[in-house]
């Protein structure tokens, strides 16, 4: 039976208990409900169904809900309470893990039967017959290919103060 009705849901008296459990408006009906009073009124019978309970300051706080129950009949529409996990699952927070940068460090250790060259299957080749082959150089080759290039622009340098000393 309804106790009281609030802005935000109804107080219900449990018979054979002395307390009291709130059904939530978001647990009174399946659509939204704004306002509940133009559910249910002081004095109503409603079926509900107990989905929750929390000790807050040493008083016991029953949470109920008419949603899951047949209004009718009083039988349980939600026995396994899938849709109460469900409706748990929309209430959590998004968390945001786009700035968190994702880094695989693999290597496709594989040669291309169609060019030859490294780095990708024959099915993702995009050789032409008879065109330019390409492949990927290693990061050793690279590192090789820097330390050689600054060698010889200081060799070159060298080269030229030696022909002006002369």
């Amino acid at each position: 039976q309804v106790a009281t009705v609030t802005e935000y849901g109804a107080f219900i008296k449990i018979p054979g208990c002395r307390k009291q459990g709130l059904v939530h408006k978001t647990h009174m009906s399946s659509c939204r409900v704004d306002k509940p009073s133009e559910i249910v009124d002081v004095g109503d019978k409603v079926w509900v169904k107990l989905i929750g309970k929390e000790m807050k300051d040493d008083k016991l706080k029953l949470s109920l809900s008419m949603k899951v129950v047949n209004q009718g009949t009083g039988k349980d529409l939600d026995p396994n309470n899938v849709s109460l996990d469900q409706d748990e699952r929309k209430k959590r927070t998004f968390r945001d893990y786009t700035s968190q940068k994702i880094t695989l460090e693999a290597v496709l250790n594989t040669v291309c039967k169609k060019c030859g060259c490294k780095g990708h299957f024959a099915k993702e080749c995009f050789m032409q017959p008879g065109g330019t082959k390409y492949s990927l150089i290693p990061e050793e080759e690279e590192e090789e290919a820097a330390t050689y290039e600054k060698d010889k622009k200081t060799s070159l340098a060298d080269d030229s103060s030696k022909k002006r000393k002369k």
